[in-house]
């Protein structure tokens, strides 16, 4: 089995929940975020309320043993991936996507889990999209080149944590989760614009 590892969320929050000062949906919705590894899957879970009021539901890893099978980690995965949306029953999976990767054999098992999450969302017809690493960084921090610690700190500071969420594996699920927030705000302030422009 693999070990699911949550991080404590209430000590992290120095409130209930962060204000993202975006125009997002006007209905509820969740995001289901999902750094993909083998060794270690982060995710993480987001709800977007109204306008601007976001809440972390869930953050944490999903570990698997090297000393198993190819076969059977996927399997394991698989199936934590989705007890997850059971869960937390997301309208949106957001994915880190790889755009180049200079280990080929971690490549290929970051490829692996990432289609896990991929097929398990559209089997249910949620809404799925993928990010690259820049976006990412982009859409978080205003720059494409941030480092690991910049986004971290502001994943703390967008959520309004009382520190940075750990480990590293879930902050990044959080970063990515907090990354479609943003570009569906921007895609759909574009698609207005267009509109009042016709």
């Amino acid at each position: 089995m693999p070990k699911r590892v949550s991080s404590n969320i209430e000590h992290m929050f120095a409130q209930s929940s962060g204000n993202f000062h975006l125009s997002c949906e006007s209905k509820n919705s969740v995001v289901l975020g999902i750094d993909p590894g083998l060794t270690r899957c982060g995710y993480a879970v987001i709800e977007v309320q109204g306008a601007t009021q976001i809440t972390m539901r869930a953050l944490g890893v999903l570990r698997t043993s090297p000393d198993q099978g190819l076969p059977q980690r996927l399997a394991e995965i698989s199936k934590e991936i989705e007890e997850l949306l059971d869960e937390y029953q997301p309208s949106v999976v957001a994915v880190e996507h790889i755009f180049f990767q200079s280990n080929v054999r971690t490549a290929m098992s970051v490829g692996q889990v990432s289609g896990l999450a991929l097929s398990a969302a559209a089997r249910r017809g949620l809404q799925v999209e993928q990010y690259t690493p820049n976006q990412v960084k982009l859409a978080i921090t205003g720059w494409g080149g941030a480092d690991k610690a910049q986004v971290q700190k502001m994943v703390k500071q967008r959520l309004g944590l009382n520190a940075i969420p750990k480990p590293a594996d879930a902050a990044d699920a959080a970063a990515i989760a907090l990354c479609h927030i943003a570009s569906s705000s921007l895609a759909k302030k574009i698609s207005e614009a267009k509109v009042r422009s016709a």
